[in-house]
Formats: C-alpha cells, structure tokens, sequence
C-alpha cells in the first residue's frame, strides 16, 4: 500500500497542502476547527509524515553515526545504552558502526555517514588509527564530531574521556600501600593514546614510590583480550616465577586470561601474585577470585559524549558558534578479592 501524502489529504478536505501541514504541527494561525478536521482525516488514512521529506525541508536527518572498535565489550555496551537512551528521548534514529580496531575501516565509515547526512557523529578511535585527516574530513564538512574514550590530541574537536594516567596510578598505588614491589604490567597498543597513558600512570607510580621500573615485567596485549592475557601470565611465570609479585592490566579481559592462567597453575591469587584489571566488567565480579579493577564509569561517559553531541547540533542549526569542551569522566578503584 503507498504512502498517504499531504496533497491527498489537502484534496480530500479542499484546503491547500500548507494548511495541512501547518494544522498538524499545530500552527496558530490555522484554526482549531481546520486542526481537527486534518487530525481526524490523518488518523483515518494512517497518515505518517515523510521524515526524509522532512529533514530535506528543516535541513536536520534527526541521525547521528556512532564508530566504536568493538561491539562485544561490556564498557563499549554500556555507553552505547546510554546513547541510545538519549537519542530516543531527542526521536533520533542512531546508527552504530564497528571498526574492529581496523582504521581503514574506519575511514570508510566516516565517508558513508557523511554520505549519509547525519547530524552529527560520536567515534572512538581504533588503536590502528594514526593518521586523523578522515576526522578532519568531518570538521571541514561542519559536522559536529564528538571523540570519546579513545581519542586524538591533536584534532579539533570535543573529547569525553578519562583521566588514564591518574587511573592506573592509582590502581598501582594501591598494590604498592599492600606491599607489593614488583608489579608486572601488560600494557594495550603502542599507538593508541589511552594505552600510552595507561602505561604512564603505572611507570609514574612506580617512580614515585622509588621502585625502579624494569621493562622485562613489561608486556604488549594489542587487543586487551583473554588470550593475550592468558599467554603473557605464562611468559611473565616462566621469566620471573620467583620475582614478581603483583600485576596490572590494561583490560579485565587480559587480566582474567591471566587468573586463568595463575588458577590452572595453582598459583595463589594474591597470596603469590596480586591481580588489578581495567574497566570493572560485569565478569570481574563473577571469576574467582573476584577482579579487582578500575570502573571507568561508562554509561556516564555516554551520556555525556550524547549531551556534547546534541549541544554542538543545537549550535550549529542556530548559527552559534561551537565552543569545544574537554570532559573528564571520574573513575573508580573497585577492590575485590583479587588484590
């Protein structure tokens, strides 16, 4: 069955199409006897306004791009919920894209929002992505770009984010008041910026503390997952059963590949080797032992990153000049059995 349009219902009444559609967006000047009249007959034909129609004439497509690394990962769920939360209260449609860590495949998505018309867009960048003229692209198009959690310094934008470095200082920090002297670290990409400053907070906290930093109990998890956790717990026992005495991860994944390891081994957790995660996953609570970890607050990072959003598109389409924020999102250090 086709489309209702306004001219059938104009036709159908004898008034003209801008009365119809002034009377259903509750115009003033269109009396209240004319208002009810179109009413009625729309509800009868099942009248639904045309929205591309729509946004051609206001210039808004009432949908923003979001590109986050991964779909699969519960801090990358859980700011995703409070997006679209929100862009539901605004009657925006969302579109959701996954990079895979993959920044060729990133750019390809900016190119197919901005295609799109979108209003706006949200990313978190891969861990590959280190050119950014594809952001730029978005800049230069006036598009309102919002990065948040993974982020690039250098790009004019907004950015929601954490504070990394003073988080993993804080976890190691910790490990150091409970005595613990020598803490392993296994630290995320060489590229991406939240794990370059993850890895800072841990060496800051050392150097701070006067335990000297040793890159033999430094270890690369590009991917932050269960199996680079797993596989570098091995390589960690084999080199220094007798010589370390803690760790921290850049991701609970790596650090419950890693318990994995310890339990198999029958290596006592935290009696022989403390344990402190990153992101405070739902599973994190559920393994035993239980994950001690940083909560980086996630459902609050998306709702900000969507409130800057908005705001940014409100400014736009009012002719205002956006003025850029950096938003730091508090994190949290949950102690469990663990450490």
């Amino acid at each position: 069955m086709s489309r209702t349009t306004l001219k059938e219902i104009a036709e159908s009444l004898g008034i003209s199409i801008s009365t119809v559609s002034k009377a259903l967006q509750d115009y003033p000047d269109v009396s209240q006897k004319t208002k009810k009249r179109v009413v009625e007959m729309a509800e009868m034909v099942n009248y639904s306004p045309n929205a591309f129609a729509q946004s051609l004439r206001n210039k808004k497509s009432k949908t923003i791009g979001v590109i986050i690394p991964t779909m699969v990962h519960y801090f990358f769920s859980n700011i995703i919920d409070a997006i679209l939360k929100e862009a539901e209260n605004r009657d925006y449609m969302v579109i959701i894209m996954q990079s895979n860590e993959d920044y060729e495949l990133e750019k390809k998505q900016i190119d197919l929002l901005l295609n799109k018309g979108i209003d706006g867009i949200l990313v978190s960048l891969s861990n590959n992505t280190k050119d950014f003229k594809h952001l730029q692209k978005v800049i230069d198009y006036n598009v309102p770009l919002v990065l948040f959690d993974k982020i690039a310094k250098l790009v004019n934008c907004s950015k929601v984010l954490i504070d990394d470095r003073v988080a993993s200082y804080n976890a190691v920090v910790a490990l150091i008041k409970k005595g613990y002297k020598r803490i392993a670290y296994f630290r995320g990409h060489l590229n991406s910026q939240n794990s370059i400053d993850r890895f800072l907070g841990y060496k800051k906290a050392l150097e701070d503390n006067n335990i000297t930093f040793d890159t033999s109990l430094v270890y690369i998890c590009p991917n932050g997952d269960f199996n680079e956790g797993y596989s570098n717990a091995k390589k960690l026992i084999q080199e220094h059963k007798n010589n370390v005495d803690a760790l921290h991860t850049i991701t609970d994944l790596s650090a419950i590949g890693a318990i994995n390891y310890f339990n198999k081994k029958k290596i006592k957790i935290p009696a022989e080797i403390a344990v402190i995660g990153f992101s405070n996953w739902f599973m994190a609570s559920v393994i035993t032992p239980s994950l001690s970890s940083v909560d980086q607050n996630a459902y609050k990072m998306g709702e900000k990153s969507i409130e800057v959003l908005f705001e940014e598109i409100h400014r736009k389409q009012e002719g205002i000049a956006i003025d850029h924020k950096k938003i730091i999102i508090d994190t949290e250090l949950i102690i469990r059995k663990s450490s």
